[in-house]
């Protein structure tokens, strides 16, 4: 499986619901906590070069609903809920003339201050992928980390969707985690970056790294297990069966990357990519 991923400097990336909307979205089915949430993943964006595949995908995959929310001077973003929850924007871009994908999942981690964490990050070897930006519903910003993964940071106006609301569950993110070659680098990275606490745990397989705050942990780094794989954030989505969730996603357009087997996590996830190129790990998940 080979992860090739890149992001052009020109993507306008827009997170946290916070596209230039005709109506504000109803967030009514979701609580924020005021305070931030320091290093919680709070958003995703689907960047896709395939909207139009990707939208019918999940919606087949997940049960999402969606909603168009362009305003003026902005491009065709769409909101992905899953019940009364926003739990992802779609973002289109064009298809590159060199063949090259751009299709990819991008979190967005909380941080006090986005301008100072891009500061910090670039001055721990970072670049800057989108300079921070104001958007309608905070502060949004995304680098590529000393490794190449590239990852987004935000603040929002709001506050951060609190964990009541955004619990893992069937059809919702459940967890996210970094692909790396040097999981010590880049634990200090994100340490010195975002502020994390970072905890290593023993398990099949190896060691895990956990990074959290306030002793609750919200994102892994997994020591890459291939030198061909590039290290890149992993979104995980919770299903009820990965096996069977792998194989709609491939009748859904998709296609299989890692099948389940006892072998990897014993058969409790897969690895796909959507139509568009975009990988995603399908996590079990039961309530």
């Amino acid at each position: 499986m080979k992860l090739k991923h890149c992001l052009a400097g020109t993507i306008l990336v827009v997170g946290l619901a916070a596209c230039a909307t005709v109506t504000r979205p109803d967030l009514s089915g979701m609580s924020f906590s005021t305070a931030p949430l320091v290093g919680k993943v709070v958003w995703h964006d689907l960047i896709t070069e395939d909207i139009d595949a990707a939208r019918p995908f999940y919606e087949g995959l997940f049960g999402w609903s969606f909603e168009d929310a362009t305003g003026p001077g902005r491009r065709g973003y769409a909101l992905a809920r899953s019940g009364n929850v926003y739990v992802a924007g779609f973002v289109p871009v064009a298809a590159r003339a060199d063949g090259s994908r751009l299709s990819r999942w991008l979190p967005y981690l909380s941080v006090t201050d986005v301008d100072q964490a891009v500061t910090d990050g670039v001055g721990a070897g970072a670049r800057v992928a989108v300079a921070a930006r104001d958007v309608s519903l905070g502060r949004v910003a995304a680098i590529v980390d000393p490794e190449g993964a590239v990852i987004g940071v935000a603040r929002s106006k709001v506050g951060d969707p609190d964990d009541k609301t955004t619990a893992a569950a069937p059809g919702r993110v459940v967890w996210t985690e970094l692909l790396s070659n040097d999981s010590d680098a880049a634990a200090a990275f994100y340490r010195s970056m975002v502020g994390y606490e970072v905890r290593e745990v023993e398990r099949r397989g190896g060691t895990y790294t956990l990074l959290g705050n306030g002793g609750t942990n919200r994102v892994g780094i997994l020591k890459n297990p291939a030198q061909d794989w590039d290290p890149v954030w992993l979104t995980y989505f919770g299903v009820h069966d990965a096996a069977a969730a792998a194989k709609k996603a491939e009748e859904l357009g998709g296609k299989i990357l890692l099948p389940a087997s006892p072998e990897l996590r014993d058969g409790s996830m897969a690895v796909v990519a959507d139509p568009s190129g975009a990988v995603l790990v399908l996590q079990k998940w039961s309530l």
